[in-house]
């Protein structure tokens, strides 16, 4: 048998998963444990299947609606937030719900009526259609919020004559991106408001610092996360950035094209927020049976945020 080719794997630290999301998974499992199962979840509680799935085994069932579960069963709102109209539904079916917003996400919906009660109009920097998006908009009444998407939408961004404005962000972006979002709306409307504090969380901002630092140095990159997550795509699109441009986002290990990755010296490995480290774990064993792997952690941030559970799971 030839001697395997040597291969240095640096891994991205912080990688995976994040405050908000380790609270929102405990969220279901103390459910379950606290009441028994089945406990329903709207939407995936975080965009991993891996996660979902494991959830489902102990007992969790994911539905799209409040009104697709049982009015006699706790159900649990996901890690990216949702309308008011969500939670209206659950009380008005007299439901026992948990909310597993995760708390910078909640800080933004805060933020959102603060500026409403104000008199401001909120325009909101994410992408259409993401869960978190669609929560933040659900906070106010239609018309109150302005979504811009990029660059080019800011530059032709039309918002109400006469009125104070303010500007939110959704916590995933890509911190690069959004500051020349900023920048353009800053320029036409000098006025408008900046959140007291940067809506793009901390593990976001400290992922895609690491990614880059990894990538910089990295023949090729793989990105552990979901398709539906958006932080793990933006992590490919920094390392891409950054120089790496074979940086690829995979699920699992088992998609792995190991041949159209060859030839390379030095892999970069990292996990979206949402994506467990037994994820990075199972990848770097499938690489064991290609390489003689070196493990070389590329640090750039320690993490010490912990969120409190609701306080109908505490105790």
């Amino acid at each position: 048998m030839p001697a395997q080719a040597p291969l240095t794997v640096l891994l991205a630290g912080p990688r995976g998963f994040c405050a908000g999301v380790e609270r929102a998974i405990l969220i279901v499992e103390r459910a379950l444990e606290k009441f028994g199962a089945p406990v329903y979840v709207r939407h995936e509680i975080v965009h991993n299947r891996f996660v979902v799935e494991s959830l489902e085994a102990k007992g969790a069932i994911f539905v799209d609606e409040v009104d697709k579960a049982p009015a006699d069963r706790p159900i649990v709102f996901s890690a990216h937030g949702v309308p008011k109209s969500v939670p209206a539904e659950a009380r008005r079916r007299n439901m026992l719900y948990l909310d597993a917003t995760c708390p910078l996400v909640s800080k933004v919906h805060s933020a959102a009526e603060h500026h409403h009660k104000a008199g401001r109009h909120l325009v909101l920097i994410g992408h259409a259609g993401h869960p978190e998006v669609v929560g933040t908009m659900g906070q106010l009444p239609d018309g109150a919020i302005t979504l811009v998407e990029d660059v080019d939408q800011a530059e032709t961004v039309e918002l109400p004559a006469g009125r104070e404005l303010a500007f939110s962000t959704q916590t995933t972006l890509s911190v690069d991106d959004t500051a020349g979002i900023v920048a353009v709306l800053m320029r036409r409307f000098p006025r408008i408001r900046p959140p007291r504090s940067d809506d793009i969380c901390y593990a976001t901002t400290n992922r895609q610092a690491a990614v880059k630092a990894l990538a910089a140095r990295a023949d090729a990159v793989l990105v552990l996360g979901s398709p539906k997550s958006s932080n793990s795509k933006r992590l490919v699109e920094v390392a891409k950035r950054a120089g790496c441009a074979r940086a690829q986002l995979v699920q699992r290990a088992a998609e792995i094209d190991w041949a159209s990755l060859a030839p390379m010296r030095r892999l970069g490995i990292t996990a979206g927020a949402s994506a467990p480290e037994v994820l990075v774990q199972e990848t770097i064993e499938a690489a064991r049976a290609y390489y003689d792997v070196t493990i070389e952690e590329v640090v750039t941030a320690r993490e010490d945020v912990h969120f409190n559970l609701p306080r109908a799971l505490e105790g």
